[in-house]
């Protein structure tokens, strides 16, 4: 006797005598069988029929399953986005209710520059470096000692402080020297004595090379001068990229920037350490206004390039230039920077400064304050002469009067 056997698609294929030898049996639906109660249908073991599908049309979007939660993510974080703006802006009106303006205002060009005057005598301008303002110049107690001898005028370059600057033009360097030589002459002086610190040095440099007439001497404190890899122009140039950096300086950049202030000011000291006058006199909350950030990010991202434009210039510069840095500077390389500066310029001046830091007129405001003077002609001893600080590399003569 042959047996059928059960295929593993539920057939039963019969394997021996029959009708037709390998026919398909399958078992037909035993509804149509008469299935009676005692015998389980295949609608109980397979469930109801599946509906016939409507066909797609073709221009028809494919239905996505699960909940949509695009839109409920996009409004909380604008949400958030404008409680953060909003924060932020609050936080900026505060911080200038608490510091308002020390100075007086001049409008030149369309921009509207906020500028400190003191003393009498013959003319010095000085240039703050980038994310300061005047108190920093302030704090340092270069003014109040140069004031005692002369007409000492600090401006807010564009954009930080209470100084304008306008999105219609690119700040370089370059611009901001033409802006500030108009602000000069608008306030009657023909001929000044030039400080700058920082990127203010190549905002110095800058006038000088456009105007050398207008300038007696050129003091240069701790300035950067020539392109170098740096690993900090990436980090804070979020700020001044256009539309993500207006997003970023409204809501999250100005609590980053509160949180790394700490971090910033001991990298700006060392070695030294912060002045006490500078943590209690400062206004560290107005350098975080998202105007003041958009500036600093803007000037950050503007040193390398402009710096590499220019310094080929800098051997035709024809006016006095004295050149002061710290040794132990941790924000530009003595050798790199100054250094190269005195070797490339040779009628430029260097005085080192042993221990000294990035803010070189904090650790020793009177070592610049004499020179600033002898620059201006009030005192004709070497500067570093009666004075710890400080070693000096004379400049080379011309073959003219110095």
């Amino acid at each position: 006797m042959e047996f059928d056997h059960l295929a593993l698609d539920g057939s039963v294929r019969s394997t021996g005598r029959g009708p037709e030898r390998g026919m398909d049996t399958r078992l037909s639906h035993p509804e149509r069988e008469g299935a009676g109660p005692d015998r389980a249908s295949w609608s109980e073991l397979d469930g109801p029929p599946a509906r016939p599908r409507r066909p797609r049309p073709y221009n028809e979007p494919r239905r996505r399953g699960g909940r949509g939660w695009g839109l409920p993510v996009l409004l909380g974080s604008a949400a958030l986005l404008g409680a953060a703006a909003y924060f932020n802006h609050r936080a900026a009106e505060a911080a200038e209710r608490r510091h308002p303006p020390r100075g007086r205002f001049l409008h030149v060009d369309g921009v509207r520059l906020h500028y400190i005057e003191r003393g009498q005598g013959e003319p010095v301008v000085l240039f703050h470096g980038n994310g300061a303002l005047t108190d920093d110049m302030v704090t340092s107690g270069l003014v109040e000692r140069l004031a005692l001898n002369h007409r000492v005028i600090v401006f807010d370059r564009p954009g930080f402080g209470y100084s304008g600057r306008p999105r219609t033009r690119i700040w370089t360097p370059m611009a901001q020297a033409e802006l500030l030589y108009r602000a000069i002459h608008r306030l009657g002086i023909g001929q000044a004595t030039i400080l700058g610190h920082s990127l203010g040095a190549l905002v110095a440099l800058s006038l000088v090379l456009r105007h050398p007439s207008m300038v007696r001497g050129l003091v240069l404190l701790s300035g950067y001068y020539y392109p170098s890899v740096r690993f900090d122009v990436p980090l804070f140039s979020g700020p001044a990229i256009p539309v993500i950096g207006d997003v970023m300086r409204y809501t999250v950049s100005p609590p980053a920037a509160t949180a790394l202030l700490p971090k910033i000011y001991a990298k700006l000291f060392a070695p030294a350490p912060i002045p006490e006058r500078f943590e209690a006199e400062f206004p560290h909350d107005l350098v975080v206004r998202p105007s003041h950030l958009r500036a600093a990010s803007a000037d950050n991202n503007l040193m390398i390039p402009y710096a590499a434009k220019i310094h080929h210039l800098y051997p035709e510069l024809r006016v006095p230039v004295t050149i002061v840095s710290g040794t132990d500077d941790q924000v530009v390389t003595f050798e790199r920077q100054a250094q190269r500066l005195a070797d490339e310029v040779p009628q430029a001046e260097l005085v080192a400064v042993p221990g000294a830091g990035h803010m070189v007129h904090h650790f020793a405001p009177d070592l610049v304050a004499r020179i600033v003077e002898r620059m201006a002609g009030n005192l004709s001893v070497n500067p570093a002469a009666d004075t710890q600080h400080g070693w000096v590399r004379e400049p080379e003569p011309l073959g003219g009067s110095y």
